[in-house]
């Protein structure tokens, strides 16, 4: 991606990152759907060594691509939406399943909870040649007005119990009536079934598990559509 064809408004916000970030676009293709993903190149560093399973309230979700964002994008792409029909990813980090129901048709809203997380998909979605894609700041324990959505997705937003009733609240208030819920996780994160247990008072539920290889390792992910009974 030649950062020179951005528009300026874009091109500004990227500025602003590489302040703090070392970054580099990546394409993210699914099938023949390509996005231009604005990835941080020093990841290991920023990481620190951290533990996306044992140090869940520190480690910085949203700046990696996980493995759950292929299996769920993959979910998307199989989606026929009709025209005008809304979709809100929550928790998206960088982006990717949100920006590839953009480029399939949905009406998307891409939504996390700093400012700086945004700026990242901004970018992407403009470097991709996007347009009409929102951004929201959404806290889920002060979920802001917002409007009712036909398709609600999320890769590995389960990870903390504290979240969880907060998490039903924001899919009750923004799921619309018929509407359908598209979650991945890393089958290791425990939480996802103590979630599962809950939502299951509310929704149906189905799950399925997808078998990746990614650096020469297998990891299971489960899919989850949930559906309000």
């Amino acid at each position: 991606m030649e950062t020179s064809k951005l528009p300026e408004k874009a091109a500004k916000i990227l500025r602003e990152i590489r302040k703090k970030y070392k970054v580099d676009f990546e394409p993210f293709i699914i099938n023949e759907h390509r996005i231009e993903l604005l990835q941080v190149t020093d990841l290991e560093a920023l990481l620190n060594g951290k533990d996306p399973f044992a140090n869940v309230s520190e480690f910085p979700f949203w700046v990696k691509l996980w493995e759950a964002a292929f299996v769920l994008s993959n979910a998307v792409v199989s989606l026929t939406p009709k025209e005008g029909q809304t979709l809100l990813e929550l928790g998206a980090g960088l982006g990717a399943p949100g920006l590839v129901a953009a480029d399939r048709g949905f009406k998307v809203t891409l939504s996390d909870f700093e400012p700086h997380i945004l700026d990242f998909q901004k970018v992407s979605a403009a470097a991709s040649g996007l347009k009409g894609v929102e951004h929201k700041l959404i806290d889920w324990t002060k979920p802001p007005k917002l409007i009712q959505f036909d398709v609600i997705i999320g890769a590995e937003i389960i990870f903390r119990d504290d979240l969880f009733k907060p998490l039903l609240n924001v899919f009750d208030r923004y799921l619309a009536p018929g509407g359908t819920i598209y979650l991945a996780h890393d089958q290791r994160r425990k939480s996802l079934y103590k979630f599962m247990e809950m939502a299951g008072d509310t929704y149906k539920i189905l799950g399925k598990k997808v078998d990746i290889s990614s650096e020469d390792k297998k990891q299971s992910i489960i899919l989850n559509r949930l559906e309000r009974k």
